[in-house]
């Protein structure tokens, strides 16, 4: 075995170089004998390398140096020798040790470094007992510092007045100032700030800004990072990013992102009509999102309307967020079977609401009509209605009506038979106008229940005073005591999905039931005495009963019916509610066909309380005690969901104005301008109508499909309203015209709301006093028929007037009908 055979390394590298040595001798000593040429060059390259290792340590000598912690080697340029001497500077971290001279140190660097330059021995203490003695700059001794540095900046005449934006703007041009003067190379970073203030003066120094507040550890203070040690909020807002439009289809959910941006940005506050919304518990908007954003989930129309958000603090610099609802449209025809015979005219309806406003065209039997080159057909109001002149046999056939927007479609069919009477069979004879019960006004009056056609202006049923109830027996209307006349005395009555009225007899303490088909008093229903105001909720099949106790009203109660249209026994609930003044249930139509809450006033009271209709219970209590409002009556709109509150005058004082309540958050926006009396809102909700008290002129106001409460016009012609009804414009679709009675005179009033034009038909004989109606609400009605009807009623206090609603003018008087001022309308739509 051969003997193991080394090269000598110089003592000068043998320690940098030992493991290169032992790496090659060992690999040569394992070859094993005969292995002469491997070992030869192991030892050339062996030779090289130590060759190399000198030269570089002639020509860098700190490589061969090794000065210790907090010290470093440096050549000299006087002798060119190297020599170690402290640190210069350390690598910028933060990780804090204690020194064993009882300071506080951000590395450990620090601490050798200063042991150098103190000339005095200095080691790292490891012991929490010590961050605890050294570390005397508290976050709340730092904060002190920042705020004397503030302090002895010069400060600008303050006004008295608290603006926390102009505040800021003031504190931002002083933290500007500062960063000026301590930026001494002025390059826009702040490195060591020793020299700007004395250590003595606080527990922290200047230095802790770094420690603190150099975000990136970069060594220096920039002005962004000095302005969020400072608490300086800069916040922005991009010019076109100022008003943002959204629109979302109905049903569907909507985010509204704030485009405020910025540093130290404060929480987003989002506000719908000046109420804040963050903190109210919304069952729609209940989610604002890391970044501040407004979730909307499953929206209907009563979100639609502006939106506004702003930096907590900070309302100047706010975006505006415009919510448009598209809703699909939802179409109804009538009538949706006719028969007719050859040589007379013929009309086919159409209606359909929808956002946008839909466009409807029609087919027959699936293919386009063409009505301008027919003189045949003619499209009315825009389509609304198809009219043909002279029907032939060839018109037989089904029409369908199609209403298109944006975001959807919708259809209908209305078919018409043209056949000659003789040949007309059971089931064609049911759809000729007037056969059916419907289609019919139903008028109470002194002498019992007349039944009126009016088109022919006929009577087609009298229900005499005498007539007995199916299910008792008894008198329609019995005699009282004493030697009075015998006569009827109603008071409210409502139509339950034209299969029965409910009507109210307060004298007698009970409600009538009848029967439409078979046009009948079929049952009387007990009620608390003197039951004066019926409404009919269709959403949960109810009628709710206003009674008084007695006429002075001092005992009011609410009553609710349930399974109004199911023909059984019913019998009245009486509700918790005492003290009842008047109640409110918003009406339904073909777009919003659920309600869910009712609102009741109680006497001298000024709020309202939301009611569930489901059960029964007060969910809410609105107050109106800050606008000194005791409520009277209330008119709501579905767009934007306004509720407008007329409020109760006291004594000679004049009115006060109406207030708008917001639906989205049950909170009182304010008055709704300077207007005064009693809100009527069309059925499609887009114009509210208010009788003006002082000046007895219609108020037309508006609402825009993107939410936006606007005032229309003032009616030029006056009238002293006594009630008011709205009637589809015949000329033109998606508008309507009022119709108002006047409660001392003998005028009515036809209004368009599109045009702003008025008629007045005049001699329609004087109405009933207000004295001789006592139980609230209007003393001359006026009654419409319907969706598709063109006809009115309204009574004098002995007849009956049937009006022509299309074309504004009388079209018969019904004589010996006297007090007829409980009326209603059962169509077939």
């Amino acid at each position: 075995m051969k003997s193991r055979r080394t090269h000598k390394v110089p003592s000068a590298i043998s320690g940098w170089a030992a493991g290169v040595c032992i790496c090659v001798c060992t690999s040569v000593c394992r070859t094993g004998s005969g292995k002469v040429v491997a070992y030869e060059e192991g030892t050339v390259k062996l030779k090289r390398l130590v060759s190399d290792t000198l030269r570089f340590a002639y020509f860098y000598p700190c490589r061969r140096i090794y000065c210790g912690r907090g010290r470093q080697c440096v050549l000299m340029a006087e002798t060119g020798r190297a020599e170690c001497v402290c640190q210069e500077k350390c690598r910028a971290s933060f990780v804090p040790v204690c020194g064993s001279d009882g300071r506080f140190y951000e590395n450990h660097c620090e601490v050798y470094r200063t042991a150098c330059l103190e000339r005095r021995r200095i080691y790292v203490v490891h012991s929490k007992e010590c961050f605890f003695k050294v570390n005397a700059c508290t976050m709340s001794e730092y904060n002190k510092l920042k705020s004397m540095l503030l302090d002895m900046q010069p400060k600008v005449l303050k006004t008295g007045e608290q603006n926390q934006q102009r505040d800021m703007e003031e504190k931002r041009a002083l933290v500007d100032t500062m960063f000026k003067y301590l930026d001494v190379n002025e390059d826009s970073r702040l490195i060591s700030m020793k020299e700007h203030l004395e250590d003595s003066l606080l527990q922290c120094t200047m230095q802790d800004l770094l420690r603190y507040d150099d975000y990136n550890n970069d060594g220096h203070l920039s002005l962004h990072e000095f302005y969020t040690a400072f608490q300086v909020v800069q916040l922005t807002l991009a010019e076109d990013q100022r008003i943002s439009v959204s629109t979302v289809t109905v049903g569907l959910s909507a985010v509204l992102t704030c485009a405020i941006q910025g540093t130290l940005r404060p929480p987003i506050i989002w506000k719908r009509n000046g109420i804040i919304l963050n903190f109210l518990d919304l069952e729609d908007i209940n989610d604002f999102g890391d970044d501040g954003s407004l979730y909307i989930t499953k929206v209907t129309t009563i979100h639609m309307g502006n939106y506004s958000c702003h930096a907590y603090g900070y309302e100047d610099l706010y975006q505006t967020h415009v919510l448009q609802v598209n809703v699909p449209p939802v179409i109804l025809v009538y009538p949706e079977t006719q028969a007719q015979e050859p040589g007379v005219s013929a009309s086919l309806h159409c209606h359909a609401d929808g956002i946008p406003n839909p466009k409807l065209l029609w087919l027959k039997n699936g293919i386009d009509l063409q009505p301008r080159s027919s003189k045949q057909l003619s499209l009315i109001a825009n389509g609304s209605e198809l009219f043909i002149g002279s029907v032939r046999y060839e018109d037989t056939g089904a029409y369908t009506c199609i209403a298109k927007n944006e975001v959807g479609v919708d259809e209908d069919i209305s078919s018409l038979f043209v056949e000659d009477s003789a040949k007309k069979t059971p089931v064609l004879l049911l759809c000729l106008p007037g056969l059916s019960v419907g289609n019919m006004f139903y008028v109470f009056s002194e002498e019992g229940i007349t039944v009126l056609q009016p088109g022919e202006c006929e009577i087609r049923r009298h229900m005499k005073w005498t007539e007995r109830i199916v299910a008792t027996y008894e008198e329609m209307c019995p005699k009282g005591e004493g030697v009075s006349p015998q006569r009827c005395m109603w008071s409210s009555a409502v139509n339950i999905r034209d299969k029965y009225i409910y009507v109210a007899q307060p004298l007698l303490s009970r409600l009538l039931i009848v029967d439409i088909q078979a046009q009948k008093v079929v049952q009387a229903v007990a009620t608390d005495p003197f039951p004066v105001k019926m409404l009919y909720d269709k959403s949960h099949d109810q009628v709710w009963v206003l009674t008084w106790g007695d006429m002075d009203r001092t005992h009011p109660t609410l009553q609710v019916i349930l399974q109004a249209s199911v023909g059984e026994v019913h019998r009245a609930v009486r509700t918790t509610f005492q003290r009842v003044n008047d109640f409110f249930i918003p009406p339904t139509n073909l777009i919003i066909t659920h309600v869910r809450f009712a609102f009741v006033f109680l006497k001298n009271e000024p709020a309202v309380h939301k009611i569930d209709l489901e059960t029964f219970h007060r969910v809410k209590t609105i107050s109106l005690k800050n606008y000194s409002c005791v409520p009277v009556s209330m008119a709501y709109t579905h767009l934007s969901g306004f509720y407008f509150i007329q409020c109760q005058s006291e004594g000679h004082l004049q009115a006060p104005p109406q207030l708008l309540v917001d639906s989205v958050t049950d909170t009182v926006i304010g008055p709704n301008l300077n207007i005064t009396g009693q809100p009527f809102v069309s059925p499609d909700g887009r114009y509210i109508v208010t009788p003006d008290q002082r000046s007895s002129k219609l108020i037309v106001q508006t609402v825009s499909f993107q939410g936006d409460l606007g005032l229309n016009q003032e009616m030029d012609e006056p009238i002293a309203v006594s009630d008011l009804v709205f009637q589809p414009s015949f000329t033109e679709s998606n508008q309507h015209v009022v119709v108002a009675t006047s409660g001392s005179g003998t005028d009515l009033l036809f209004a368009d709301l599109s045009s702003g034009h008025t008629e007045v038909l005049r001699s329609l004989k004087e109405p009933l006093t207000a004295q001789a109606w006592p139980w609230g609400g209007p003393n001359r009605v006026v009654v419409s028929s319907g969706l598709f009807g063109q006809y009115l009623v309204t009574p004098s206090a002995e007849s009956l007037f049937v009006l022509n609603g299309k074309q504004r003018t009388p079209h018969c008087e019904v004589s010996d009908i006297k007090r007829g001022n409980t009326i209603v309308w059962v169509g077939e739509v």
